[in-house]
């Protein structure tokens, strides 16, 4: 296959697999908690152009970019004052801990818009998806018949690098080794009847929109004229 089609063509992919990151973001501006992500990219491999099999040049050409990844921007946004005893938004770092019931396993998120569910003939904290929201303990946080978690406190969470987290849906992310073990976050500061805003820049994401859907008419006007150079040569044949 001709290296400029081809180069093309993963361009074509890689800006296409942006304009994703960047819709997903705008579609949850308005989504507590939400931390926006952004694409990045890596070159692919580089070769040594060569006018002959054993020919030793030092003239380097690339094979492409290709998104190898995704960060969360961390950066906190502002709160909204909502009212809500089951609503909380933290100041700082950190994050509230989630398990879900079904296999134990561990979530995190900014999103604090939390409700009641009754389980065993007892109410528990949990979050909209139905995981059990942790305490400092990092037990389910049990209520009463009143509604009232008495001294137990919504834990917060930490960790000593935040960069790396995988996003699994749901406004939730899961920690990765890279990101050690996670702590009680002793600087942040927990909000009742408050929620976190989005912390996404929508007039940065439409910028970034315009910049991807330019370059990806590029890559696609040079699939184009790759083609029409590939049909000249064969003809010449």
């Amino acid at each position: 296959m001709n290296m400029s089609f081809y180069t093309a063509a993963l361009g074509a992919m890689g800006q296409q697999e942006k304009m994703n990151v960047i819709a997903n973001n705008i579609a949850n501006v308005n989504t507590d908690g939400y931390r926006a992500k952004n694409a990045v990219f890596s070159d692919l491999m580089y070769y040594n152009m060569q006018s002959e099999p054993e020919a030793d040049s030092r003239v380097k050409a690339g094979s492409g970019i290709a998104m190898g990844r995704t960060d969360t921007n961390f950066s906190e946004s502002p709160m909204n004052p909502t009212g809500g005893a089951y609503d909380y938004a933290i100041t700082g770092r950190g994050f509230f801990m989630l398990q879900n019931p079904a296999d134990g396993s561990l979530t995190y998120t900014r999103n604090g818009k939390f409700s009641l569910s009754l389980r065993d003939n007892a109410f528990y904290l949990v979050n909209d998806s139905g995981k059990l929201v942790l305490d400092e303990n990092r037990n389910p946080i049990r209520l009463d018949e009143e509604g009232s978690m008495g001294e137990t406190r919504v834990g917060v969470f930490a960790f000593p690098i935040e960069n790396g987290m995988r996003s699994v849906g749901n406004n939730e992310l899961e920690a990765v080794l890279g990101n050690g073990e996670p702590q009680p976050a002793a600087d942040a500061r927990l909000n009742q009847g408050y929620l976190e805003q989005s912390n996404v820049d929508l007039s940065d994401e439409m910028s970034k929109t315009i910049e991807a859907s330019r370059a990806y008419s590029y890559v696609l006007k040079m699939i184009q004229t790759s083609d029409e150079i590939e049909q000249v040569i064969n003809s010449l044949r």
